[in-house]
């Protein structure tokens, strides 16, 4: 008889535990969603986790959490990152965003036209990345190989659009999503145009940098194109502004004569054709444009100061619409083709 009444009493017990375990993980720690933004460390335990969350008032009962973990078998199952969590989710809730990983990410939108630099600086500013170790990744020779190109540098195949990145995400794998982005947008159709213009990939997408520079307005990719066309079929100088500005190791956003004599086989205005690889990275509306060259007879064109251009077929033309349209400042570059700095 008293076993029997022991039994039962055990029984009780273990009921009462277990309907105070079912209240614990079914309620939270407040009603208000108060967020909050944890860093779980790689390499920490199912304990450390307990105590940051117990901490930052994301759980009641550490014991209870702790328990909740072993009898679900998550305690190794934890994934490491940055989460943003509220005080109004269950434990259970909670704990299953830890197992499923679902980490704070940040949005990051990388403009058309933008350098491989200027990427490091937008990455560096959401801390997703320091700003020279992006750079000196996408110049890496080790890593540019891995990702399957043959360049000397990956500008121009970071594809510019919106990415979503978490802290702590791998250069190597923010590489590799951008220029994945790149192979999905310049698909066989675009090969197959280059092929009938009888451009390698490596011209295409120079010359549509240089066109992203050139232009901020939509209307004129291909005009502009068209510019560059007749140009290289004439063997003249493409005499383009931003590929000297790519060249300056230190342009103060004024573009003067003496610039203009930089050494550089990225400065158009000293060498002829393509200069050796993309300034930028180009759209898909301005690849499209450097594969689609407006049939024109122009070869100058000159900034009206409103972002866009005036066309000219002959010099002449050409040199009145630079008297029209550029100021004349003292030591002001009075250049051959005169375009104006995309902003």
């Amino acid at each position: 008889m008293k076993k029997r009444t022991a039994f039962v009493f055990l029984l009780l017990i273990m009921g009462v535990g277990l309907f105070q375990g079912y209240l614990y993980i079914q309620k939270a720690p407040s009603s208000e969603e108060t967020y909050k933004t944890i860093e779980i460390e790689p390499g920490a335990t199912f304990g450390d986790v307990t105590v940051l969350l117990d901490k930052e008032g994301l759980i009641l009962s550490p014991v209870s959490f702790r328990l909740l973990g072993k009898i679900t078998q998550s305690e190794s199952r934890i994934k490491p990152g940055e989460y943003r969590l509220h005080t109004a989710m269950r434990p259970a809730a909670l704990l299953n965003i830890l197992v499923r990983g679902e980490i704070l990410t940040y949005r990051i939108v990388i403009p058309e036209g933008t350098s491989s630099r200027e990427i490091g600086d937008i990455l560096a500013k959401s801390d997703i990345l320091n700003t020279e170790t992006f750079y000196q990744a996408a110049h890496d020779p080790m890593i540019i190989q891995k990702l399957g190109f043959d360049t000397k540098s990956l500008e121009g195949y970071l594809f510019p659009d919106t990415y979503y990145f978490s802290k702590k995400t791998s250069v190597e794998k923010i590489l590799q999503q951008m220029t994945q982005q790149f192979r999905t947008v310049y698909d066989d159709s675009f090969v197959k145009k280059a092929e009938t213009l009888g451009m390698t990939q490596a011209e295409v997408i120079t010359l549509a940098s240089i066109i992203e520079k050139e232009t901020g307005a939509a209307s004129e990719r291909a005009t502009i194109s068209g510019v560059f066309h007749n140009r290289l079929k004439r063997k003249m100088r493409l005499q383009s502004d931003p590929t000297v500005i790519f060249a300056l190791p230190d342009f103060d956003g004024d573009i003067r004569r003496k610039d203009l004599m930089y050494d550089s086989p990225y400065n158009t205005y000293r060498v002829k054709g393509l200069p050796p690889g993309p300034i930028s990275n180009p759209g898909r509306e301005s690849i499209y444009a450097a594969l689609h060259p407006e049939k024109v007879d122009y070869i100058f064109f000159v900034a009206k100061n409103n972002g866009e251009h005036q066309f000219s077929v002959t010099l002449r033309e050409h040199n009145k619409a630079v008297r029209k349209y550029q100021l004349k400042k003292k030591d002001e570059v009075m250049c051959h083709n005169c375009t104006e700095k995309k902003s």
